[in-house]
């Protein structure tokens, strides 16, 4: 979810869902160690619960980047171990670590002695075409063993070469029986399945057996799924009742982040899919992409784009 998951777009969804673990977009430990940290690292406090995500694959960069994580108030500390980029693979991230899970466990260790937050690990089943699943078996268990509890699975092999990102999330086949079975060969730990669920149905279904789900590209190309959350798996209140109560709820925050000099594209790029499948949803979203609109107009924008759909009966259900 590189360029996707920024702060703007977490503030957005946490309006959504008070109740769901939000994650950064992945953040190399090299950017923080030689780079401006308060433009990776800063984010509303509204965003907790907020992982911060981590690439890398030295120890001690890592474990310094945790520390600057749990310094800025992050509630987690993951490590991409999952990222099948070319561009990822040549500073050793991703899902190239996959094939050395000791180093993984070293780098998991040194995190784990630098903080004190969860440090967890997000992955894949599988390198290019090898369907062994011993392969994720004794990943998972050299990572446990550093102390690792909680998994992020994404239940599709990663091809290194060949296939592009888009390709790699579509083309190597789901196999959520894979996680099911580490969840059965590590039963003290956590196990968090990810990839193609896209609906509440497949949500409930995988939960049945796995400890979470997380939702990537589904919760942010139709950001209404997670506004079911907190009363279908927490018990909670919904904290909106309508997808317009939500737009309402994000204007002052872009206001004032207008007021600070971000463009106002930076963050309604993050709202288009609210009206995934709602009458005018297509009008909706050519509001807010029309340039003209954006380059001179502040969050008044929103309102315009809003008045093309309402009214609506989109309660929570």
């Amino acid at each position: 979810m590189m360029d996707w998951t920024d702060r703007h777009c977490r503030y957005f969804h946490r309006l959504l869902s008070r109740r769901t673990r939000l994650y950064t977009e992945m953040i190399t430990a090299p950017a923080l160690a030689h780079g401006d940290v308060p433009r990776h690292l800063d984010f509303d406090p509204a965003e907790h619960p907020v992982a911060l995500q981590l690439g890398g694959s030295d120890p001690a960069q890592l474990a310094h980047a945790a520390t600057l994580g749990e310094r800025w108030g992050y509630d987690e500390i993951n490590l991409n171990c999952g990222c099948p980029s070319e561009r990822v693979q040549t500073g050793s991230f991703g899902a190239c670590l996959m094939a050395e899970p000791s180093l993984v466990a070293q780098c998991v260790r040194a995190m784990r002695d630098a903080v004190s937050i969860p440090v967890t690990v997000k992955h894949r089943i599988g390198l290019d075409h090898n369907d062994d699943y011993a392969f994720v078996r004794d990943f998972v268990g050299t990572v446990a063993d550093s102390g690792c509890e909680v998994f992020i699975v994404h239940a599709r092999n990663a091809v290194l070469k060949g296939l592009s990102p888009k390709e790699n999330r579509e083309v190597p086949p789901l196999r959520y029986a894979v996680v099911r079975a580490l969840k059965r060969d590590f039963p003290l730990a956590t196990f968090v399945v990810n990839g193609g669920i896209a609906d509440w149905r497949a949500i409930e279904h995988e939960l049945e057996s796995l400890d979470g789900v997380m939702l990537g590209r589904a919760a942010y190309h139709n950001p209404w799924l997670l506004a079911m959350a907190d009363a279908r798996l927490f018990g909670a209140e919904a904290p909106v009742a309508t997808r317009a109560d939500a737009l309402r709820a994000f204007i002052p925050y872009v206001e004032r982040q207008i007021a600070r000099g971000v463009p106002l594209r930076s963050m309604v790029r993050h709202i288009l899919g609210l009206y995934l499948g709602q009458p005018g949803g297509r009008k909706f979203r050519q509001v807010l992409s029309d340039a003209r609109r954006l380059r001179g107009g502040g969050a008044g924008v929103i309102e315009d784009a809003l008045r093309e759909v309402e009214p609506m009966f989109d309660e929570v259900a």
